[in-house]
């Protein structure tokens, strides 16, 4: 009789290990995945959630689980997709066949991506060094620019309206400008996301 409950016993206890190993292995995840799952779920709280997945995912490994670095990615991001929407609006000015009005647009949306880098790059300088009892004093600054760049930006875009714009190329610039629009907006959601989790 003793011999059948340690058997019963050991059998449990396997019956027990085999449930808690299946368990632990279906639940178990990699960083990455942890990482990917935050990011999407940070995501939720932007205007523009699938742009804001697709473009901050692939830095997972970087990001973690981190709302700091998950805003400073997001600002860089939004960094590089202005310089290079700016970037191919002077390639694209100095086409042939683009008439004079057009040109003046896009030289003034230039101008305007040029103010929205230097206060995303103010925005970064500011995280970077996010050290000290001055945080609110810190984000402040940072939402600050950043809704400077976004505003920037939507002044860029409303130069390209009215029928007298070129259509291909109103199309293309367009299409850049509200994309970069939309990565800042995402990102000063991700920032004030950031504060009020710090806060």
């Amino acid at each position: 009789m003793e011999s059948l409950s340690s058997k019963q016993f050991f059998a449990s206890l396997f019956i027990l290990l085999a449930i808690s190993s299946y368990i632990n292995s279906s639940l178990a995840a990699t960083p990455k995945k942890i990482s990917t799952e935050f990011i999407k779920t940070s995501c939720n709280s932007t205007t523009y959630q699938k742009l804001c997945f697709t473009s901050l995912s692939t830095y997972a490994n970087v990001i973690q689980t981190s709302p700091e670095l998950l805003a400073m990615t997001a600002i860089n991001v939004t960094l590089s997709s202005a310089k290079s929407t700016s970037s191919m609006m002077v390639n694209l000015s100095k086409s042939q066949g683009i008439s004079p009005k057009v040109v003046a647009a896009m030289k003034d949306c230039v101008e305007e991506l040029g103010d929205s880098v230097y206060e995303l790059k103010k925005s970064i300088g500011e995280m970077k060094k996010n050290k000290g009892s001055n945080f609110q004093l810190m984000i402040n600054d940072i939402q600050t620019w950043v809704s400077a760049a976004l505003t920037d930006e939507t002044t860029c875009s409303d130069g390209f309206q009215g029928k007298a714009m070129n259509g291909n190329v109103k199309t293309l610039v367009r299409a850049g400008i509200v994309n970069v629009a939309h990565l800042t907006s995402n990102a000063l959601a991700l920032i004030n996301r950031y504060a009020s989790l710090h806060g």
